[in-house]
């Protein structure tokens, strides 16, 4: 199973649990659903409102706030705020900083490894590389490559964040754009092939032509050579018929000189 099919089911596993639960029940479950090791995507359970409607405006309502800090935020997000959110418990802190990887595999495709070490708090190199592979890679969140000469992990492939609000606009803009530089494609594409089929057609035209005057030449040529063959059938023949008579006319002096 691949890891979007795994996280659709983990996902729908807790919006089905959120809606079922009230007060101190939904803050276990907020718990749970940041510390799940499948899950890197909250915007679906954050969007329930039963949550806003039972956990806003009580002592739990930080667990609001760290709902949201797991869907858009980062670990220096939460160093920041760390005094008005709940205390984290190792799986969280762990999600939060692979969350924070794939923030930064959004903005470059190329990690300085100064960059990593300072936004995950890694304090050198081979725990930041063991934390890239063991926790980011063979989760299958990233793929790239560690370039340790040159000091950066070059990112290949990145799973999507959820998306913030104020980002919706901007991503309705660029969506906009590329449906209609896909639209401009498709119409070049199907002009393409208009024109292909034209000029096959064409082709297929003349090749019909050439092949009609070829048969043409053919037919003209046979026709000369059996002319030309009947021509010398008739030299042959006259020929022949010279030679009859000339081979009669030597029989017939014979014939009247006998020998004494």
């Amino acid at each position: 199973m691949d890891v979007e099919q795994k996280q659709a089911e983990v996902i729908e596993y807790f919006v089905k649990q959120a809606s079922n639960l009230k007060g101190s029940s939904l803050t276990a479950l907020i718990v749970e659903a940041t510390s799940h090791p499948s899950l890197f995507a909250f915007s679906e359970i954050l969007s329930i409102p039963s949550i806003v409607a039972e956990l806003q405006g009580t002592e739990s309502s930080v667990y609001v706030d760290l709902l949201s800090l797991f869907a858009h935020g980062t670990w220096s997000d939460y160093k920041r705020n760390a005094g008005c959110l709940p205390l984290l418990v190792p799986d969280q802190m762990l999600k939060l900083k692979q969350l924070t990887v794939l923030t930064l595999a959004e903005s470059s495709k190329v990690l300085p490894y100064d960059q990593l070490m300072q936004e995950l708090d890694v304090t050198n190199v081979r725990e930041l590389e063991d934390f890239l592979i063991n926790e980011c890679m063979y989760a299958g969140i990233v793929r790239g490559k560690l370039d340790q000469l040159k000091r950066c992990f070059e990112v290949q492939f990145a799973a999507g964040r959820d998306l913030r609000p104020e980002k919706l606009g901007s991503m309705i803009h660029m969506l906009t754009n590329w449906l209609a530089t896909s639209d401009n494609l498709l119409l070049t594409i199907q002009e393409k092939i208009k024109w292909a089929d034209t000029m096959s057609e064409l082709d297929k035209k003349h090749r019909k032509e050439v092949e009609e005057k070829v048969e043409e030449v053919k037919k003209s040529l046979s026709h000369k050579a059996d002319m030309d063959f009947r021509g010398h059938e008739e030299i042959y023949s006259e020929l022949g018929g010279v030679m009859d008579f000339e081979e009669d006319r030597i029989r017939s002096k014979r014939r009247r000189h006998p020998i004494p």
